[in-house]
């Protein structure tokens, strides 16, 4: 009985470490050094430098409790075998999770060298919660960039968005409204395909694909001031057909990839 309690017990103590581990480097990993004078960037990577040896030091409570899984695994010769295979794969998942935070830390550590990525940890963090919450919108790190998918937004040769995307965006206007967001700017960059427009009554609102792509990113950002993103902050921009991010199909078939309205979450004033 004391030995069952005490598997169980360590075995939630490693789950929780994990866990813990895994929030942890995820937020340091989305995290940014802004630009600023040296001073600056100096106590910025002095914290940076301050959270890897955090989690280096977590890192050696996960490596202790992968010990104790261990050292379980070989005192279980009364076990089924069901309870020896399910304590292997408990190992498995440990050394994975090593894995991971080992490649966080090197990444962090070369974020120190870099001056770090784009957007404060807190506003990255909720920007990718944000993204894995809908299939409208997928979202960049590296760069602040949050992907609006065309076709799932408008109906096509439309500038219209459609109902079920309102309400996805104005969980964003959310974000960009809040404490974490509120001191960024956003660029709203309309895309298409080189699908041409051909149907007379979609000429007569949107004569090119140019135009289309900027009707798009206007409609977008009527939305965001309806939700309280102040104008003073947004600015739109239109690229048509020409900055694909892959390759169309031949005789001007399009690629769903290209069709896209594209949010920059930038510095005031960028």
């Amino acid at each position: 009985m004391v030995k069952l309690f005490w598997k169980g017990y360590s075995m939630r103590a490693a789950q929780v470490s994990i866990i813990s581990l895994f929030i942890t480097c995820l937020a340091l990993f989305n995290g940014c050094v802004t630009s600023g004078d040296y001073e600056d960037l100096k106590l910025r990577n002095r914290t940076q430098q301050k959270h890897i040896n955090d989690i280096e030091g977590q890192l050696s409570v996960t490596k202790l409790n992968e010990e104790q899984l261990k050292n379980q695994l070989t005192t279980v010769q009364d076990r089924s075998t069901a309870e020896i295979g399910t304590l292997q794969e408990e190992i498995k998942a440990v050394d994975e999770a090593l894995d991971q935070k080992n490649d966080l830390i090197s990444a962090l550590q070369g974020q120190l060298l870099r001056g770090g990525v784009s957007l404060p940890v807190e506003l990255s963090v909720m920007l990718q919660d944000f993204a894995t919450s809908t299939d409208l919108v997928s979202y960049d790190s590296s760069n602040g960039v949050v992907k609006l998918k065309s076709d799932l937004l408008f109906q096509k040769g439309s500038d219209q968005v459609a109902a079920n995307a309102v309400t996805p965006i104005k969980s964003l206007c959310k974000i960009l409204n809040s404490k974490e967001g509120s001191n960024f700017d956003i660029i709203i960059a309309g895309h298409t395909d080189d699908i041409p427009i051909k149907r007379a009554e979609t000429r007569a609102s949107h004569p090119s694909n140019w135009h289309l792509s900027a009707h798009r990113a206007i409609s977008v950002l009527n939305l965001m001031m309806a939700n309280q993103v102040a104008p003073t902050r947004i600015s739109v921009r239109a690229f048509g057909e020409h900055r694909p991010l892959a390759p169309n199909a031949p005789n001007q078939k399009g690629n769903p990839k290209n069709r896209r309205v594209e949010i920059f979450i930038v510095q005031a004033g960028a």
